[in-house]
């Protein structure tokens, strides 16, 4: 039988924390996060999707600071975007054979 009183853990939803210099940024990402980000990806259009996403992400209380170090800060929008992203995708441990011909 289940335990009903711990709920189950949803993987889809993760408040990921982030240090950036010597300020913590805690985001809180979800699945749609996510795939609304990795839709907006493409190969000419990587800082304003990667830019979008945090700030659309950040707790409301960081927003301001952390909107402060995108601005002075070239490329930290996507370097911050990869860390979190890295800590939010599980590591699966995906093998692909080759097929024999």
């Amino acid at each position: 039988m289940a335990d009903i009183t711990k709920p189950a853990e949803d993987k889809n939803t993760q408040v990921i924390e982030v240090t950036v210099g010597d300020k913590e940024f805690v985001f809180n990402v979800t699945r749609s996060d996510y795939n609304k980000y990795i839709n907006s990806v493409v190969p000419n259009s990587k800082v304003a999707p990667s830019h979008n996403f945090l700030v659309n992400t950040v707790q409301p209380e960081d927003k301001a600071e952390l909107v402060g170090v995108l601005k002075t800060s070239p490329g930290a929008e996507v370097q911050i975007a990869g860390a979190v992203l890295e800590e939010y995708i599980p590591d699966l441990a995906i093998t692909a054979k080759k097929r024999k011909r």
